[in-house]
């Protein structure tokens, strides 16, 4: 129980730390492929090749998930400290301010190839700031999660702050989606002629403001008036069995992974989806997120008040059942007897739920999760149940982009496209796996 109510003013900071690393992860998952796998109608160089590894993954696919593995090993010992920490601030928010600097370092890096052709040593360079930054964020996001229980009492405060949350990761995902937007602006205001250095000024600037955003709820939330909790004292073998042993966890953990993973196949390929099978201009893409998010903001309510009366388990089936739906009509684009911009639009609309819904949700759940298990145990273990769902969302982001990149090999260029159709299909697969484990949670209404 909080020692005290965390205030609206509170809350909202809060939420600002999700915006920041939202800004960041998106930026990475939106622009990873289209900048060193461009499509021929880019205006971009490709960096890295397109050989495929014993004849079945190529070369950047190979590199996310590796980065991505390296990572996935970092987030328990990062969780297993935090939750032991004694620190006098707290257990959460130090570690969160001494990840901020490199995090926004690493970003930008990723984004700046040694050589500006197709080079084997840009794709050495690219695994190594890549796992270095994920592994920084890691040290940002997981004590920040596990902030959320521990700053609530009630599943009402719980969806509350969540939804606080979701606001932030989706005004990331806007901001994140629009880099081609500010690309433009740097060409013209700095009469910058060559693509690939815009889109780099743009993703630093882009790294040094969510930075900047992430600092917020370090500096204006005081960790030990609005929480109380105690160190765990399990290492961190035993911590991260006793997490895997609650049943209901593992449920709520593949669906987690596979949607996550359907989500990064999709958001990979929304630059491609915009200007290979709708033939829009890229920069479109952030009109596009941004009317999506203005209208999933406007079921914020509405979910808030039917996982009161009706629960939270029915509303994610049916997102869930929903998104799985509109990745099937993603394989269409550009077939429809509409105009390229109604078919984009009619997309977003319908997508909006979906990203309202499994946006809220979740983490309340989880939260639920995690304070039930204390309850239950004694120990205070919430870092590791978000490590270990962060793991799992990490390997399915870093799976979704290693097998959208390795799609892009059966064709993702105007007039042939069958990769990006087929990562649509993908997506559909994944998200229904998602629908089939969920729907064996079991939700506590009490």
């Amino acid at each position: 129980m909080p020692a005290a109510k965390l205030p609206l003013s509170k809350q909202i900071a809060y939420a600002c730390g999700m915006v920041g690393w939202s800004i960041m992860t998106n930026t990475i998952i939106v622009m990873l492929p289209y900048f060193y796998l461009p499509p021929s109608n880019a205006g971009l160089v490709p960096l890295v090749s397109q050989f495929l590894l014993f004849g079945v993954v190529n070369i950047l696919s190979v590199i996310a998930a590796s980065g991505r593995f390296i990572d996935a090993i970092f987030d328990p010992f990062i969780a297993s400290l935090s939750d032991k920490s004694k620190n006098p601030k707290g257990r959460r928010i130090p570690f969160m301010k001494w990840a901020i600097l490199p995090a926004i370092l690493f970003c930008g890096l990723t984004f700046c190839p040694l050589e500006m052709k197709q080079s084997s040593t840009n794709a050495a360079w690219l695994a190594i700031t890549m796992t270095l930054f994920f592994m920084s964020v890691t040290a940002y996001v997981i004590p920040y999660n596990a902030l959320l229980p521990e700053l609530t009492e009630t599943a009402e405060e719980k969806v509350r702050l969540s939804s606080f949350q979701q606001a932030g990761f989706v005004l990331g995902i806007i901001i994140a989606a629009s880099v081609n937007n500010y690309a433009d602006a740097v060409e013209y205001f700095f009469h910058i002629t060559n693509r690939d250095q815009s889109v780099q000024y743009t993703i630093w600037g882009l790294a040094a403001v969510a930075g900047i955003i992430m600092l917020i709820p370090v500096f204006a939330i005081d960790e030990k008036k609005y929480s109380v909790s105690k160190p765990s004292h399990l290492p961190i073998l035993k911590a991260i069995n006793k997490t895997f042993s609650n049943e209901n966890f593992k449920y709520y953990l593949i669906s987690d992974f596979s949607f996550y993973m359907s989500l990064s196949v999709i958001s990979s390929g929304m630059l491609y989806f915009v200007t290979v099978l709708l033939g829009l201009p890229a920069s479109i893409g952030g009109a596009l997120m941004g009317s999506m998010v203005v209208l999933s903001l406007g079921f914020y309510p509405l979910i808030n008040y039917l996982s009161k009366s009706i629960g939270k388990k029915p509303l994610v089936l049916f997102a869930f059942a929903l998104q799985s739906l509109i990745f099937i009509a993603m394989y269409f684009l550009g077939k429809f007897p509409l105009s390229p911009y109604l078919q984009a639009y009619v997309l977003v609309l319908c997508t909006s739920f979906p990203l309202a819904a499994l946006g809220i949700l979740p983490n309340a759940i989880l939260a639920e999760i995690a304070q039930h298990d204390a309850e239950e145990t004694g120990e205070n273990r919430e870092g590791m149940f978000f490590a270990v769902k962060y793991l799992f969302v990490k390997m399915g982001q870093t799976l979704g982009i290693a097998a959208f990149a390795f799609l892009t090999v059966y064709g993702k260029d105007p007039g042939n496209d069958q990769g990006l159709r087929l990562s649509c299909v993908c997506g559909f697969i994944l998200c229904f796996t998602a629908f089939a484990f969920f729907s064996r949670f079991k939700e506590n209404r009490s």
